[in-house]
């Protein structure tokens, strides 16, 4: 066992490339002396300072604009949004400039820019600081979009991100950090992980459950409580949306017959609607069962704990509907 955690990778990832790249720089609200709200980032000005890690005012739209003209002129940039919520005050810079400057351009320039976004509730955040907006950004010719549930994951697919030539989006769900503003973990190498590529982190026979960043956990544990009744689930981490492993989810399906897809989002235009569309359409002779979709009630994420937690999809309500849909 190591003492590596997913923010333990995300430094990692930083930290790597830009000592291999002098290009690439973090920009965003507190990344630099104090290390980020949740800590990514800590450590990393005392290695690279002011060159590196540009602290910025409270304006997310000059923030990703900054990104964007760095982007364009040689830079690689790499910037925060503290709360994934507070993006849509970038959306012009991040849907009309970035994501189709390549495009614009007839393919002269590119944007090489990577966006973390943190994502997701982590107890009583309340509903401008806790929404799971991936799917907007899913539905943008031009961006990439990447959300790991584990910490090699994360480091892997961040360093692919970095080097890639086009703007990623880069969901983090605050959930996962663990270690919020603690020393640093283990150092653990991983290799880049290419995007549009999934990954079985359970086999099963059953029925397939995708599921990615923190509702991938309650999906394992659904799994382990199913599994006593003689229910075998299989889960298939995506790892990315866009691109999306379509393969990797018709050879689960080829397996199962059967598929239920979880996430935090409400499950109303959440992303498990794209995954059901393509299994519906794609992989239609091999379902034994409807599709069912897991994922937040339709209204903003309560504060109140209670409430929240009614609100959201947990372990419970993933293996109640599994007993559905394979009994």
């Amino acid at each position: 066992m190591t003492n590596f955690t997913y923010a333990d990778g995300i430094r990692q990832a930083i930290a790597e490339e830009i000592e291999r790249d002098p290009s690439v720089f973090v920009i965003g609200e507190d990344v630099g002396e104090s290390g980020g709200v949740f800590g990514v980032t800590k450590g990393l000005w005392d290695r690279f300072g002011s060159n590196h890690l540009w602290d910025t005012p409270i304006s997310e739209e000059g923030i990703v604009g900054a990104a964007v003209g760095a982007a364009l002129v040689g830079g690689k940039p790499i910037v925060e949004i503290m709360f994934g919520d507070f993006s849509f005050l970038a959306m012009d810079m991040i849907v009309n400039q970035a994501a189709k400057t390549h495009y614009m351009t007839g393919g002269n320039l590119s944007v090489p820019m990577v966006v973390r976004m943190v994502t997701g509730t982590a107890g009583s955040t309340g509903a401008q600081h806790s929404q799971s907006l991936e799917a907007f950004f899913t539905q943008v010719p031009g961006l990439k979009v990447v959300a790991p549930s584990t910490a090699e994951d994360a480091k892997g697919l961040l360093i692919s991100a970095i080097r890639d030539p086009d703007p990623v989006i880069f969901f983090e769900h605050k959930g996962l950090y663990v270690g919020r503003g603690g020393p640093a973990g283990d150092v653990v190498k991983v290799d880049p992980i290419p995007m549009g590529v999934g990954k079985i982190v359970r086999e099963g026979s059953d029925v397939t459950i995708v599921s990615y960043l923190k509702t991938l956990e309650y999906a394992q544990k659904a799994a382990d409580e199913l599994a006593v009744e003689g229910i075998s689930c299989e889960i298939f981490d995506p790892r990315t949306l866009v691109p999306f492993d379509r393969a990797g989810l018709r050879a689960s399906l080829e397996k199962t017959g059967r598929l239920l897809i979880a996430h935090e989002a409400p499950t109303r235009g959440g992303f498990g609607a794209e995954i059901a569309a393509f299994a519906a359409e794609d992989c239609f002779e091999l379902l034994r069962a409807p599709i069912v979709r897991v994922g937040a009630r339709n209204t903003p994420i309560p504060y109140a704990p209670i409430m929240e937690k009614y609100t959201l999809p947990g372990v419970a309500r993933i293996a109640e509907e599994v007993r559905k849909l394979v009994k």
